[in-house]
């Protein structure tokens, strides 16, 4: 007995990773590099308004044009990001995406003009619409099971310290020096990919079914036996295969009107909370409620990061429900306080208490954002939708994002002049719909499998 217990340890030992491997860390390093690519672009914006404006002579209408050329540019590339990807490959895909960026960066450090200077805009939001698809796909592919989640949340970890990367040494870097800083990550990710395997699931996808467990003996360790977890991927992706051959007309019936909703609802509401404002356009927040740029900007960048590891530690122990409801309610709370910060403002004793105001309410929205708007609509959007339409449904509703995503950051500039109260006032009132939207028609999705989760969603069937 002894013995068999001994000789069904060493079994599983052979079959389940103990820990991470190097070929693992490296790829996983080489590809959150996208990631923080992504982040840099996403608050470029906010330190670099000012003195853009004011070299290049742009107006506030040519400046919001200029930032939110980007998510232009992301809604075309991930509308064909997967299709991409899956014909080319996820390094190949990641290999297009840096070229992108690395175009965009250096025709927006050397712009002299308008023109160059929204192409490389432009560029960059090509890039990261393939960098926004891609980087997951490939670290959920390349990674065991049992230290997916963990290495998953890498991608959103990134992204922050891109975003804190900007806000911080926008302090102390010209606007055409930030750019070519940034573009250094996109470099490190275009060398390292000649490093770094292919995806097991696009080998098995193609069947090279060789290159596929040389792959997996290079990710898993050799002396890991990959034979078992080749035959499941081969086996997953043979069921996908059979499984999401239905087009746009199948998504639009009855039976998946409400997964629509919610999926298209979640995004809209995601982006009209405001939050991708915060990352274009900080400083010019700061600067018109008369509170320090460079104080402002720094506290934010000192609690992105940490913020966003205590999200990583506890996200799993709790539902998608209670989260999403108290990021809700904490972003209505804030915006609230931003507004009313801008409502109070008059020079004196009332200017500290607004100025406390101020950053209590963004370091607030930027928390509870993160805490459950930022990422689940994403999630819940993987687990809602039947497996015959999620491809089609994940486009469509990706798509839209960039859309809602542009809307308010092309926008904004002109509502903070119409009035900067309002702006924030209206954007508390969408997060007190996104609360009771929430509670009426979004379902609890953690510890269910998706026979059960479609099976709440008969109301509209």
């Amino acid at each position: 007995m002894e013995s068999a217990s001994l000789l069904d340890k060493q079994e599983e030992a052979r079959t389940t990773p103990s820990s991470f491997t190097h070929g693992v860390l490296l790829s996983t390093s080489v590809a959150v590099a996208g990631s923080f690519c992504y982040g840099c672009a996403m608050s470029y914006t906010s330190p670099a308004q000012s003195k853009i404006m004011e070299e290049l002579g742009l107006s506030v209408a040519d400046y919001s044009f200029f930032t939110s050329l980007m998510t232009l540019g992301g809604m075309i590339t991930a509308a064909l990001s997967g299709k991409i990807s899956a014909l080319i490959g996820r390094r190949r895909t990641m290999w297009i995406s840096d070229v992108c960026c690395l175009f965009g960066w250096l025709a927006v450090a050397f712009a002299h003009d308008i023109m160059l200077l929204n192409i490389g805009r432009l560029f960059l939001g090509f890039g990261v619409g393939l960098i926004s698809y891609v980087v997951p796909v490939y670290i959920a592919e390349i990674t065991p099971k049992t230290f997916r989640g963990g290495f998953s949340f890498t991608n959103q970890l990134l992204q922050c310290l891109g975003i804190s990367l900007m806000f911080f040494t926008g302090n102390f870097f010209r606007w055409r020096t930030l750019a070519l800083l940034s573009a250094v990550p996109c470099a490190v990710q275009l060398i390292g990919l000649f490093f770094i395997p292919e995806s097991p699931r696009w080998l098995a996808m193609y069947g090279r079914d060789q290159e596929l467990e040389v792959t997996l003996k290079r990710l898993r360790g050799e002396n890991f036996d990959v034979l078992e977890e080749a035959a499941e991927i081969r086996e997953t992706v043979e069921i996908s295969r059979r499984e999401s051959q239905s087009g746009i007309k199948d998504l639009f019936q009855m039976r998946n009107a409400q997964p629509l909703i919610i999926g298209l609802g979640l995004m809209l509401m995601q982006q009209f909370s405001g939050s991708a404002a915060i990352s274009a356009y900080a400083a010019s927040i700061f600067d018109k409620a008369g509170f320090p740029i460079n104080i402002g900007t720094t506290i934010l960048a000192a609690v992105l990061v940490p913020q966003s590891i205590v999200v990583i530690l506890t996200v799993d122990r709790w539902g998608r429900r209670p989260l999403l409801l108290l990021s809700s309610t904490g972003v209505c709370i804030c915006s609230f306080l931003i507004g009313l910060s801008y409502y109070l403002q008059k020079p004196g004793e009332v200017q500290t208490i607004c100025s406390v105001l101020l950053i209590v309410g963004i370091i607030g929205h930027v928390s509870f954002f993160c805490i459950g708007l930022g990422g689940l609509p994403w999630v819940i959007m993987s687990e809602i939708f039947p497996v015959n339409v999620k491809i089609t449904a994940g486009s469509l509703v990706t798509v839209s994002s960039w859309f809602f995503s542009w809307i308010i950051i092309y926008s904004f500039n002109f509502m903070m002049q119409w009035s900067a109260s309002g702006t924030y006032f209206t954007f508390s009132g969408v997060s007190l719909v996104t609360i009771v939207f929430i509670w009426i028609l979004v379902p609890e999705t953690k510890g269910r499998t998706l026979e059960e989760i479609q099976a709440s969603l008969v109301r509209f069937s």
